[in-house]
């Protein structure tokens, strides 16, 4: 078994590029998936900072240096599922930074196995998670 904790949240390659792109033209990023219908649904990329997270988002850790969140109320539904945020050809109608690239991001996600959840990355409710960050 492996002693490093199993990540909640993996990023593609070709999220990477998309991911850079954006990171050179507005700075440091963060994430965050509110769980709403339509493309509320889909991860949306920002300016770090320019969400402003709370109690009711949880952290689930970090894609290609850039803070993932997602709200409380979405991650009991996805609690049980490692998500790989992955990007492709389209335009979503979100407020997400790539959308002017002609792409968006998309979650792909699969079940943890047993051996993998019994070792899971922490989690901290936004609060937390900026208290974390102070203390740093």
């Amino acid at each position: 078994m492996s002693t490093e904790p199993t990540p909640r949240v993996l990023v593609t390659a070709a999220a990477e590029a998309t991911i850079d792109l954006l990171r050179d033209e507005h700075g440091p990023l963060m994430f965050h998936q509110s769980g709403g219908c339509c493309d509320g649904s889909s991860p949306m990329c920002f300016a770090a900072g320019e969400f402003r997270v709370g109690a009711n988002d949880v952290w689930l850790g970090q894609i290609h240096g850039c803070d993932f969140f997602m709200s409380a109320s979405q991650f009991e539904y996805w609690k049980h599922t490692q998500l790989t945020v992955d990007v492709t050809k389209g335009r979503g109608a979100s407020f997400s930074l790539e959308i002017p690239l002609g792409v968006r991001f998309l979650i792909r996600s699969r079940l943890f196995t047993e051996e993998e959840s019994a070792n899971m990355a922490p989690v901290y409710d936004g609060e937390e998670y900026i208290d974390r960050r102070v203390a740093e």
